[in-house]
């Protein structure tokens, strides 16, 4: 055979496969979730999430400086509840002296330079668990979307970079933009959870930070997954609303929405790969299944190579190490 084209020339060795690679993983790319109680000196595995733990703000301290010495740049917090402070309109959210506000003047109090993200969501909160406040056993919208735009401006006044509503109440990010602006936090980040569906793969989280709901699912507000096109009607309203990043979670399952969202707009686009994702994988590799170093970095290709520009993912940490070695 005499053929002018051969795919296979461009894969003979490691090096030309360098030469030619599309997409690469950088520390650029990750976003690093980190859960917070209150306490000192503690530091609990959650036992849905091998080698993942919950700290409390003297090793949230010490953890950020270890992630900023790999070269991670960015965190999202997420903080566990006492119960005792749970309400239904998740009055604790907006105490300036909570544990999430306190949590980010700890973050960059140990590293002024790395940046903060926090979670913008009542069910941490929550005496029912869900993402908003309950009238009649109904999720109402607008008095939820009150209460977020408060707690985005408690999350700013306490030093936080970017505020990351999960929440996927109707209108919330023209809400916040809008508290922000009028009291002079126009510089402060809005990362929407633009594209969230209602998923099974989230368990893992729920138990991590005792945010289950107390009854019914999250499906009268997540997105229904077995839609597509609603996803761009979702994140192109959020846009015009003020988002800076928008996010799609799930991750891997969810693949065609971030291609989908790539291929007609130009903002940095966020993706999560969820804790059921970090649960399933971890599971597969104890049994032996997987080798769990080679598949965590094919799935996390995967979300780049769809058009995703940054990656909140429990194995960050782990990825930077092998990066630095």
């Amino acid at each position: 055979m005499h053929l002018l084209q051969r795919n296979r020339r461009l894969r003979q060795s490691s090096s030309i496969r360098a030469l030619v690679q599309e997409n690469h993983l950088t520390t650029d790319d990750f976003i690093v979730p980190l859960f917070v109680v209150e306490g000192k000196g503690i530091k609990e595995e959650i036992s849905a999430m091998p080698d993942y733990y919950r700290m409390s703000l003297d090793l949230l301290s010490k953890e950020v400086k270890e992630l900023w010495a790999l070269g991670l740049k960015a965190v999202l917090l997420f903080v566990k509840v006492p119960d005792t402070l749970k309400d239904n309109k998740g009055t604790e959210a907006l105490n300036p002296n909570g544990l999430m506000q306190r949590a980010i003047g700890c973050v960059k109090e140990a590293v002024p330079e790395m940046v903060v993200l926090t979670d913008v969501a009542l069910d941490p909160y929550s005496s029912f668990g869900h993402d908003g406040i309950v009238e009649n056993n109904t999720i109402v919208n607008d008095p939820t979307v009150e209460v977020l735009a408060q707690m985005a401006l408690s999350h700013a006044q306490a030093g936080a970079d970017i505020v990351a509503p999960s929440d996927m109440m109707d209108g919330r990010i023209g809400a916040i933009r809008h508290s922000l602006e009028t009291n002079h936090f126009p510089d402060t980040g809005i990362l929407s959870y633009s594209a969230k569906y209602a998923s099974s793969f989230y368990g893992p989280f729920r138990s991590a930070l005792d945010s289950a709901p107390g009854f019914g699912d999250k499906k009268t507000y997540q997105m229904d997954f077995h839609n597509r096109e609603e996803a761009l009607t979702e994140t192109l309203r959020d846009l015009e609303e003020g988002a800076d990043i928008v996010m799609v979670k799930p991750g891997l399952a969810y693949l065609d929405i971030v291609r989908d969202l790539r291929n007609n707009i130009e903002v940095p686009i966020a993706v999560y790969q969820v804790s059921g994702e970090y649960a399933q994988l971890k599971a597969a590799a104890k049994l032996g299944l997987v080798d769990e170093n080679s598949l965590m970095y094919e799935q996390l290709i995967a979300f780049k190579r769809a058009g995703a520009n940054l990656i909140a993912s429990y194995f960050a940490k782990k990825v930077a190490e092998q990066l630095r070695s």
